[in-house]
């Protein structure tokens, strides 16, 4: 039988690393909740997903936690069908991340939750390049805020498709909020740091985006200038670019690629040494030179403003060369250089929230519930990280 939600729960016992300042943090954090009950599932659920070894779902979380039976089926009704707020929550993540990482950055990071069926909110069919195969999966987005040796998630988006907007049936079975509607992955990022910035808590934080996002970089860039958001976005060679004003004689005034434009008649900088996460120094050459964006339209507007193309050659083909384009003409190329890192330690906190945080291991299907599943990872990995310190670099 279920526990009633309004029960009230024997103290959990859970491993001493985990005890000492939980119950502070979780005020901060959770202390919103407007019912008691709320409060006490949410502190059972942060300390399920900080203890409970493998993979976390409810019923290994009771377990060991060593609440009563039917513990299980209230904590997924806690997450699932308990009527609370997650934005309150995700404000107070925002800014406790905010006040650790002084300096940071904005970046995006992505995880691919694979499932069976179609009930799961916003499953669809999806090629991943990765593994070489389409999947059926959730896609979610996240915000992450970014220092030079750490990564925080402050706020998640969930790539919906018109097969989900579009049916009033699915909508209504997985709770999802009539003001969701199926956009591309640039315009998730543009919502997240419109969101972000409207706490005010993080000025004038450059948003960094690479490859693993697969956005239209010039349709974010474009709405990031009008709202006056500085921006670094990898873009493919083949990105078209236009010459600004004596930057390559040699090209004209004709669109080349970003790869064209930097072999024909890009700037240079001298040899830049970078330090890898195990302490080799690699040289990377990178060119760099103030470039215009064709295609400017009414859907895109700002694009035809004087941005600067970032390209990095790698020596004897060892990678791939990488372009970046940026609103930061101002800035010393070494400064940048040292932003384009960032997104590879967001990539190591996501893979650290799928493996130690339970980020793939929302059991429910509702809209909801897959918001609160990931506030409440969000949490226990800040909290972990207010404990124990920032994790080693990313290996680059």
């Amino acid at each position: 039988m279920a526990v009633p939600q309004r029960a009230v729960l024997p103290q959990p016992r859970f491993a001493d690393d985990c005890t000492p300042d939980l119950s502070g943090f979780m005020e901060d954090v959770f202390g919103y909740l407007p019912r008691v009950d709320q409060r006490r599932w949410a502190d059972a659920y942060l300390r399920g997903l900080l203890t409970a070894p493998g993979k976390k779902t409810v019923s290994q979380m009771a377990k060991e936690a060593f609440l009563p039976p039917g513990a299980a089926q209230a904590l997924q009704q806690f997450i699932s069908a308990s009527p609370w707020d997650w934005t309150a929550a995700r404000e107070s993540l925002a800014r406790k991340a905010a006040a650790r990482l002084p300096g940071h950055s904005l970046t995006v990071g992505t995880t691919l939750v694979e499932k069976r069926g179609e009930h799961s909110v916003g499953v669809h069919k999806r090629f991943v390049p990765k593994a070489g195969r389409t999947i059926n999966c959730q896609v979610g987005i996240g915000l992450f805020l970014t220092s030079g040796s750490e990564s925080i998630p402050v706020e998640w988006s969930l790539l919906m498709d018109e097969a989900w907007c579009g049916d009033e049936e699915r909508r209504r079975r997985a709770r999802i909020p009539d003001t969701v509607r199926a956009e591309p992955a640039w315009a998730h990022v543009l919502d997240l740091t419109d969101r972000l910035a409207a706490l005010k808590v993080s000025g004038a934080a450059p948003l960094v985006v690479d490859r693993h996002c697969p956005i239209d970089a010039m349709r974010l860039a474009a709405h990031l200038h009008l709202r006056e958001r500085d921006f670094v976005l990898e873009v493919r060679p083949d990105q078209p670019v236009l010459p600004a004003l004596h930057a390559a004689p040699g090209i004209g005034s004709r669109p080349v690629t970003a790869q064209q434009f930097m072999r024909e008649g890009g700037g240079r900088h001298p040899y830049v040494a970078g330090i890898d996460q195990g302490g080799r120094a690699r040289r990377v050459q990178v060119f760099s030179a103030p470039v215009r964006l064709p295609g400017s339209s009414p859907a895109a507007p700002g694009t035809q403003r004087v941005h600067r193309l970032i390209a990095e050659q790698f020596p004897a083909g060892r990678r791939p060369a990488r372009f970046w384009i940026t609103s930061l003409g101002d800035r010393r190329t070494e400064e940048v250089l040292s932003l384009l890192r960032r997104p590879s330690l967001t990539h190591a906190a996501v893979q650290r929230l799928e493996d130690d945080f339970g980020l793939l291991d929302f059991e429910g299907r509702s809209f909801p519930g897959w918001h609160r599943h990931m506030t409440m990872s969000s949490a226990a990995y800040l909290y972990r990280s207010l404990q124990h310190g920032a994790r080693q670099p990313a290996r680059l």
